[in-house]
């Protein structure tokens, strides 16, 4: 990422940047609705009464989590295990993960969609050449393949998750742990492929706000853009999205995408007649943002941690002295 912007002229990117502005703080501003919207989503795919779970630990966990989420493939596994983790305190572990599992999904799908879109709106008004289209074309099959074999798997209730923990039980030194976790990977299975069907009303409401989530990453695109002073449609703000999902995808092996999704922001910029520099300002904003936040999330778990701790030692305080009265 520095190479990048040496190469490129620290003083030009910097005129950049401040030709965004405030506009930086107001994109910061726009990651917390985010943040707001995916914990909404979140709290939506949860089954049964969540009443003793509060909005502010479920908005820490989610912020938690999104900070781990920026270390790569591992940040991200990292980061879902703390959501359980957390939310499991007040709310059945089973649920908490199916709960994960079925915003997960939702997420998954959603950002799809808008990666499907933008290859698509890439070969309408893109000038690439043969081969690039032919790649583009074959990407947006493979991708609709999938979306279609999820739809099916939920569909036709094909216990995937179940039957993988199955078959990895069989190995003699996993086989006391799985058979032990079994009961709580069927019922989280079980919430996730019934969600649709047994809550219609959460399902699309968690769908949606999943879409909106999109929806805001391509207007962050759009207004970053603009306060540079590049001449961006929305049509353009949302295929330059679903390019950088894409860069997302293969970028996620290097730990926290550094500088992968840089070079990729500067070349999907290019193809749309908008310079490098302002790909690669777009790329540091919209990093700067993912930072901020990310330093929340951080501060977020030291105070739950805290609490939980002090919540501990008070119970267990209690406890002792209950057993001595006796």
């Amino acid at each position: 990422m520095g190479g990048l912007v040496v190469r490129t002229g620290p003083g030009v990117v910097w005129k950049q940047v401040q030709a965004v502005g405030w506009g930086l703080g107001l994109i910061i501003i726009l990651g917390g609705f985010s943040q707001l919207i995916k914990t909404w989503s979140w709290r939506k795919a949860f089954r049964g009464d969540i009443s003793r779970l509060s909005w502010s630990r479920t908005l820490g966990s989610q912020l938690i989590s999104d900070a781990a989420g920026q270390l790569g493939v591992a940040g991200k596994l990292l980061g879902e295990g703390l959501r359980v983790s957390l939310a499991s305190s007040t709310v059945p572990v089973a649920s908490a993960i199916s709960a994960c599992a079925i915003d997960g999904g939702l997420h998954t799908l959603t950002a799809a969609g808008i990666t499907v879109s933008g290859i698509a709106g890439t070969l309408l008004i893109a000038p690439l050449s043969g081969v690039w289209r032919t790649y583009a074309s074959l990407l947006s099959v493979v991708l609709l393949a999938l979306v279609i074999l999820a739809s099916v798997a939920v569909a036709r209730r094909w216990p995937l998750m179940g039957n993988a923990a199955r078959a990895i039980g069989r190995l003699p030194l996993l086989h006391k742990w799985v058979s032990g976790e079994q009961p709580t990977i069927d019922s989280a299975e079980h919430n996730l492929l019934t969600f649709h069907q047994e809550a219609p009303a959460a399902f699309w409401a968690s769908l949606s706000l999943n879409a909106l989530w999109h929806t805001l990453a391509i207007l962050e695109v759009f207004l970053i853009l603009r306060f540079m002073g590049a001449k961006i449609e929305v049509i353009g703000a949302l295929v330059l999205e679903g390019l950088t999902k894409m860069i997302n995808l293969v970028g996620a092996v290097n730990p926290g995408n550094l500088g992968t999704y840089e070079a990729g922001n500067m070349l999907i910029a290019k193809m749309f007649g908008v310079t490098g520099t302002a790909g690669l300002t777009l790329a540091l904003c919209r990093r700067a943002r993912s930072l901020f936040w990310a330093g929340i999330g951080v501060l977020c778990f030291i105070v739950m941690k805290r609490a939980d701790w002090t919540k501990q030692s008070r119970d267990e305080a209690e406890s002792d002295s209950g057993a001595a009265q006796v």
